[in-house]
C-alpha cells in the first residue's frame, strides 16, 4: 500500500478547520452578496439567499476536502469570501448597491 493517499494529523486538522470557518465565512459573504443583488422582493431575497447559504457551505466544504493543498484549501474559500463580502457591503454612493 502507497503511502501517497495518507494525510498527516495538522493537514486534516487544518482542512477541517479551513472547511468550518472558511466554509462559514463564505456562506456569509454569499447570504450577504445574494441577499443585495436578487432581482426578487427583499424578503423572497433574504429568504432565498438564507436557504441558499447551506448549499454554498456545502459546496465549500467538498472544495477544501477535493483540493490538492492545505492552502488551496484556505485560499479558495477566503479570497472568494472577500470578493464577495467587498461586492456586497460597498457603499451606496459606488452606485453598486440595487
Amino acid at each position: 500500500m502507497s503511502d501517497k493517499g495518507k494525510m498527516s494529523a495538522a493537514a486534516l486538522t487544518s482542512r477541517i478547520l479551513a472547511a468550518l470557518f472558511g466554509g462559514y465565512a463564505l456562506a456569509y459573504s454569499a447570504t450577504a452578496f445574494l441577499s443585495v443583488y436578487l432581482p426578487l422582493g427583499r424578503a423572497d431575497r433574504v429568504a432565498f439567499a438564507s436557504l441558499l447559504c447551506f448549499a454554498v457551505w456545502v459546496a465549500a466544504i467538498v472544495f477544501v476536502f477535493a483540493t490538492r493543498s492545505a492552502w488551496r484549501a484556505w485560499c479558495g474559500p477566503l479570497l472568494l469570501s472577500v470578493l464577495l463580502a467587498l461586492a456586497a457591503f460597498l457603499p451606496g454612493t459606488f452606485g453598486a448597491r440595487p
